[in-house]
């Protein structure tokens, strides 16, 4: 075994889910469908997720995400769109990882909105290996992928391990990125990045005013506002932010959390202390966004300061996270995040 399989399973058994004594926790069953494709994702027989890392997108990604309570938690467009959900930025889906600005390439606004004249200033990342799953009382999936420009040269090798867990109210994810440089490789900060998650309709905070965001390419989408009875989230950190000051500020853990139905609906995202320059930055928008990203210093500081990150060829870096999808008579609280982080932290 390699130091680097030694690395994540050391990181990963540090790391093991935090869930309330009082729940027995479930049965995940991870079932891989290399035809599809796809990696089907149960937790006590139910639907929880799916990997899916099909040609056809440009990154892979977990999609849908449910509650334990059966809510979809992520939006639904562009793969399935729901009625009267938003459908601005198509490169929002599901859960993924990536990053605006790695050797000048934009891996994060990839999408096929993107018209193929402008495509060699996107980069992809190509699931090549899906290299274990396992089920029990918790279950295990591990792939690697190639971070690539336009022509397949590879700039940067992942190696990610997910261990996926839950009871009848709660659902986790421990996710634990390794990248390491096939060339000399570097990070310029920049807004986008990296953890990303695109929210249900019903989880976007409620505004009604037009949003105009511009990325760095110049190109500007609009999010109506309106008179919108569906979206009624909030965010909140582990520093007492909330709503849009929740966005450029720094945390252990943000979460969102709102009605869907009759539930009290809650998805946390955990930082990790070895990450670097933790605690990140939260890139937590009103209108579904909700992501972490540590090296978007200059843009949430408002050039006070940066962080870009180099990499040597065959240099490595791990990134850490917890995501805490919870759902029942009210949502989790900041003394149970906290604890949650703390143990996640170990």
């Amino acid at each position: 075994m390699n130091k680097l399989a030694l690395r994540i399973m050391a990181t990963a058994f540090t790391a093991m889910p935090f869930i309330a004594q009082a729940q027995q926790t479930e049965r995940v069953d991870v079932i891989p469908h290399a035809n599809k494709k796809n990696v089907d994702v149960l937790i006590g027989g139910k639907l929880f997720t799916q990997f899916i890392y099909p040609d056809s997108l440009e990154k892979p990604v977990l999609y849908p995400l449910y509650s334990a309570g059966g809510a979809i938690v992520t939006r639904g467009f562009p793969l399935a769109p729901r009625p009267d959900e938003p459908n601005d930025h198509p490169h929002h889906l599901g859960l993924w990882f990536n990053f605006e600005n790695v050797n000048g390439l934009d891996f994060w606004n990839n999408s096929y909105a993107i018209p193929k004249e402008k495509k060699n200033a996107y980069g992809w990342i190509k699931t090549d290996k899906v290299l274990k799953t396992g089920s029990g009382k918790t279950g295990v999936l591990e792939y690697h992928a190639n971070w690539t420009n336009q022509q397949g040269s590879v700039i940067l090798e992942e190696t990610t391990h997910f261990e996926f867990s839950g009871d009848k109210n709660q659902r986790v994810i421990d996710r634990i990125t390794t990248l390491k440089a096939d060339t000399q490789t570097v990070f310029t900060d920049a807004k986008d990045g990296m953890l990303g998650l695109r929210l249900a309709h019903e989880l976007q905070m409620p505004t009604t005013e037009d949003q105009k965001f511009t990325d760095n390419k110049g190109i500007v989408t609009v999010v109506k506002g309106g008179t919108d009875k569906i979206a009624n989230g909030n965010y909140l950190t582990s520093e007492g932010k909330t709503g849009d000051a929740a966005w450029s500020s720094r945390a252990v853990w943000c979460k969102v959390y709102g009605k869907m139905g009759s539930d009290s609906v809650s998805i946390a995202i955990i930082d990790h202390p070895k990450n670097p320059n933790y605690p990140t930055f939260w890139h937590a928008r009103g209108y579904g966004l909700f992501a972490a990203n540590p090296l978007g210093e200059k843009v949430f500081t408002n050039g006070k300061s940066a962080k870009n990150l180099t990499l040597k060829k065959g240099e490595s870096v791990t990134f850490r996270y917890r995501i805490v999808i919870t759902n029942g008579a009210k949502t989790l609280s900041k003394d149970e995040l906290d604890k949650m982080a703390t143990n996640f932290g170990k």
